[in-house]
């Protein structure tokens, strides 16, 4: 005879409903949300054994769970969030002034892995009073430890509530000498830090020393003009040219106005506006000294182009400097059809024979609005005051 393998169950004499079977004490009803739940108290026991090890221990322990944080914070957001907390950052910043190079290290490793990418934590670190420490590093460590510091400040100032805290603190000297003798990768975070800096929305706050030109323009002239880089680097060039050792230090520089104008002519639109905003400082401040140096490089090409498909602020700056390098004592006029054959020249050299022809009318038309608007100006009698 053959059995059922699933015998019916039998009829349940009770009528009232049945409470359902309980559940098996084996058998979790939210698996998912118990594993969380279980490692969330595995993080904070991590956490605050850190914590008490950075606080509590020898120097080598220190150094050790200052070692285990950077390791930890580097895994996600989650864990840099998790570290991210007063009984862990503070032991961390006061490792800083240590005599102890490996403590030192350790630190600035682990608080630069707390604060990348996270602007809250970046806000922590600096409310908790890491700064000055990072300072008297720049001032007096080694070299290694200088330029883990200058990583610091880098990532610190790109939050905008640092940049007065860091700006006024004694940063911004350092930096230019890390700019000046660092090695490349200290140099190209230095230039970060300072463009970071130099955005403080209370401009009397930055003040970028002079020394910073002859590093930046070497910068400039080996780094690919649509880099990012570039226009980090002409900001701070254009920042410069508003003072006049600034403008004398940018024209001694062998290739330093060449360097602008290839930036004008191969860079982003932001490092093109910049560039042309240090020409137009140099030419506008003293047009007899520096419109010759300008006009050497052959900029017309570029600042042209420049004023039909740069940015507002760009455009404005390239018709005024075009007007500024104009040749005043000849008379004659260049001819219309020389014009439209050199912006069409210009046109297919930037984009191409297919577009060149829309792009060369685009620049025509721009400069004969300029013309007429410069006419205008002249013709409107002086008010006197």
């Amino acid at each position: 005879m053959c059995q059922n393998p699933k015998p019916s169950p039998a009829p349940n004499p009770d009528p009232s409903p049945s409470p359902g079977p309980s559940p098996s004490p084996s058998r979790n009803p939210n698996p998912g949300g118990e594993e969380r739940w279980r490692g969330d108290l595995k993080k904070q026991a991590l956490v605050q054994d850190l914590a008490r090890r950075l606080s509590g221990g020898d120097m080598s322990t220190r150094v050790q769970a200052a070692r285990e944080v950077r390791k930890l914070a580097r895994a996600s957001a989650k864990s840099r969030s998790a570290f991210a907390v007063a009984p862990v950052v503070q032991p961390l910043i006061a490792m800083l002034p240590s005599p102890d190079h490996d403590a030192r290290e350790a630190a600035l490793l682990a608080i630069l892995n707390i604060a990348v990418r996270n602007e809250g934590n970046k806000d922590k670190i600096v409310k908790s009073g890491a700064v000055p420490h990072l300072v008297e590093i720049l001032r007096s460590g080694k070299n290694s430890l200088r330029e883990l510091a200058t990583a610091a400040v880098l990532t610190l100032s790109a939050s905008t509530p640092n940049k007065p805290t860091i700006a006024t603190s004694g940063a911004v000297p350092l930096l230019v000498e890390i700019l000046i003798s660092g090695s490349i990768q200290g140099r190209v975070d230095a230039v970060t830090a300072l463009y970071n800096l130099s955005s403080c929305e209370d401009s009397s706050n930055f003040i970028l020393p002079t020394e910073a030109a002859k590093p930046l323009l070497a910068l400039l002239k080996d780094c690919k003009r649509y880099s990012k880089f570039a226009e980090k680097a002409t900001g701070l060039l254009e920042i410069l040219s508003r003072t006049e050792e600034g403008r004398n230090l940018i024209s001694q520089f062998d290739g330093g106005i060449l360097s602008l104008v290839e930036t004008i002519e191969e860079g982003s639109l932001l490092s093109a506006e910049y560039a042309v905003g240090v020409l137009l400082s140099l030419c506008s401040s003293c047009r007899e000294k520096y419109r010759e140096l300008i006009l050497k490089e052959g900029p017309i090409p570029g600042l042209m182009l420049l004023t039909a498909e740069g940015t507002k602020k760009a455009r404005e700056r390239a018709h005024n400097i075009l007007d500024l390098l104009r040749d005043d004592s000849k008379k004659k006029k260049v001819a219309s059809k020389d014009l439209e054959i050199l912006a069409f020249d210009i046109a297919t050299r930037v984009d191409g024979p297919v577009k060149a022809a829309a792009t060369a009318k685009r620049i025509m038309e721009d400069m004969v609005r300029r013309d007429r608007e410069l006419t205008i100006t002249k013709l409107q009698p002086k008010r006197c005051r």
